[in-house]
C-alpha cells in the first residue's frame, strides 16, 4: 500500500460488528491509516482479542458520541436492528455506512432511520470475504485489489461519497464503483448471490464424499463458497429475491438446454452451447481489459 494515502484527514471511527468484515476493516486501517479505530463486538473477548492485535486504538466504552464515521458490520436484520436502537444516542451529523451485501429497500429504510435522527446515511459494499467468517479469519488484507461499492442516493452529499471513496483506497481497494442501491441489488444477484446458491446446490451430489483424488481446481472454485453462513445468506436472498429469482429462473432455462442436448445425444447442439458460452466468456474478458482499474 503506497504511504501518501495516510496523508488524508484522519477519523476518529466506530466499528461494530469485529467478524470478517469488521475485524479485516480494523486491521487494514490500523495498517494503513491514521485514523483512531474503536472496535465494538457484543462478544467483549473479541473486543480484548482485536485491542491485543493492535486491530484498534481502544474497545468500546458503551458512548456513541463523538465519531466521525460510524461502521456498523453485522448481518443485515441485525444492522437495521442495530441503527434504529442506537441512531437517536450518535453525534449529530455523523456520516453511519453499513457493509451489507443488500441495499435497495434496506438502504432505504436505514436513510429514514438516519434522517429522523440527524445523521447522515450511505452503504457500501466492499467485495472481499473468506470460506469462513469470524473476527479469527479477518486480515489487514482481505481488502486489497478487491472491488469496493458504493451506493449513494441522489441527495447524498457528495463529500460523504468522497470520503468513503478516500477509506476504500486507503484499505487497498482496487476498483470502485458508485452506484445507485437498486442497480446494487440488480447486479449483486448476478454476480455474488447466485454463485452462492449454484455452490450450495453443487456440493448435494451424493458422490461429494468420493470426490477426494478426482478433484481439481474446478471443483474447488465451484464449492469454494459452499462453506457460507446460512443465517447471513438467508437474509440476503431473501431481501433481494426478486432479482435473485430472476437469474435462478434464467440459469435454470440455460441449464435446461444442456440437459436436452444430452439426453438427445445431440452433440451439435451441445458443441453450439459450449462455443456460445466460450464466446460470451471472451466477450467480457476483452471488455475488461479496456476497463480502468
Amino acid at each position: 500500500m503506497t504511504k501518501h494515502l495516510k496523508g488524508m484527514i484522519n477519523m476518529n471511527i466506530l466499528v461494530v460488528g469485529l467478524g470478517l468484515i469488521g475485524g479485516s476493516l480494523c486491521k487494514a486501517m490500523k495498517k494503513y491509516t491514521y485514523h483512531t479505530v474503536t472496535g465494538c463486538d457484543r462478544n467483549h473477548d473479541i473486543e480484548f482479542a482485536a485491542l491485543r492485535d493492535v486491530a484498534v486504538d481502544k474497545t468500546f466504552d458503551g458512548n456513541y458520541s463523538g465519531y466521525d464515521l460510524v461502521v456498523i458490520a453485522l448481518f443485515p436484520e441485525a444492522t437495521e436492528n442495530f441503527f434504529r436502537q442506537h441512531a437517536g444516542e450518535f453525534t449529530k451529523g455523523t456520516l453511519v455506512t453499513d457493509v451489507c451485501g443488500i441495499k435497495g429497500d434496506f438502504s432505504a429504510r436505514m436513510k429514514e432511520i438516519a434522517e429522523q435522527n440527524g445523521v447522515r446515511y450511505v452503504g457500501i459494499h466492499p467485495m472481499a470475504g473468506k470460506e469462513f467468517g469470524g473476527y479469527y479469519n479477518s486480515t489487514a488484507d482481505l481488502f486489497v485489489k478487491a472491488n469496493f461499492i458504493v451506493t449513494p442516493f441522489d441527495d447524498s452529499k457528495e463529500t460523504d461519497v468522497e470520503t468513503l471513496k478516500k477509506l476504500a483506497l486507503e484499505v487497498g481497494a482496487g476498483k470502485i464503483v458508485v452506484t445507485s442501491p437498486e442497480n446494487h441489488d440488480k447486479m449483486i444477484a448476478y454476480t455474488s448471490q447466485l454463485a452462492h446458491i449454484v455452490s450450495s446446490a453443487y456440493v448435494k451430489s451424493p458422490e461429494l464424499g468420493l470426490e477426494c483424488g478426482f478433484s481439481g481446481g474446478s471443483f474447488q472454485d465451484m464449492t469454494r463458497i459452499a462453506t457460507m453462513n446460512e443465517n447471513m445468506w438467508t437474509d440476503l436472498f431473501m431481501q433481494n429475491r426478486e432479482h435473485l429469482m430472476y437469474e435462478l429462473d434464467t440459469l435454470i432455462a440455460n441449464l435446461n438446454k444442456y440437459s436436452e442436448a444430452l439426453k438427445n445425444a445431440d452433440s451439435e447442439s451441445m458443441k453450439s452451447l459450449i462455443a456460445e458460452g466460450r464466446e460470451l466468456k471472451e466477450e467480457n474478458l476483452r471488455h475488461r481489459v479496456g476497463q480502468p482499474n
